[in-house]
């Protein structure tokens, strides 16, 4: 039996204390995507003298997100507004809400459900202006990072 993607079935929410929330799917950002990706090794492995290896398990669920979407879509606008606003308060000396985002993200082919606490922006995207709507990436990162 065949299963079918669609974008549409992939939706999710991005919150701030400050901000607020915003709704994550395809419709609001146009011809983009989201990538989820977990930026710490799991696992170190170490040879000594002798040969033996040393397994290290290191508990890490450091993490990135990346959104590839429309330079005019919603959630561009959303996300400019929430950076622009920490971003503020960071230049005043206050720090509290920095890293206070948190996005869940799940499609419904696979049941995959992702949640990323403690996000903060990597940064600003670069903006072109030319002829057409161009694609822009926002590259958040993640305290944690959940796979479910």
């Amino acid at each position: 039996m065949a299963s079918t993607y669609s974008f549409a079935d992939v939706s999710g929410s991005f919150q701030h204390p400050i901000a607020g929330v915003t709704l994550l799917s395809g419709g609001n950002i146009g011809l983009g995507k989201f990538t989820i990706s977990m930026t710490a090794e799991q696992t170190t492995m170490e040879a000594t003298a002798d040969g033996t290896v040393i397994i290290s398990a290191i508990e890490n669920d450091i993490g990135s997100m990346t959104i590839e979407m429309n330079q005019s879509s919603s959630l561009h606008s959303f996300l400019l507004g929430w950076y622009n606003a920490i971003s503020t308060l960071k230049k005043l000396g206050d720090v509290t809400n920095w890293a206070t985002a948190s996005i869940s993200l799940r499609t419904i082919l696979d049941g995959s459900f992702h949640t990323l606490t403690g996000v903060s922006p990597g940064k600003v995207p670069d903006k072109s202006y030319g002829q057409q709507s161009a694609v822009i990436t926002w590259t958040l990162l993640a305290a944690s990072v959940i796979n479910e």
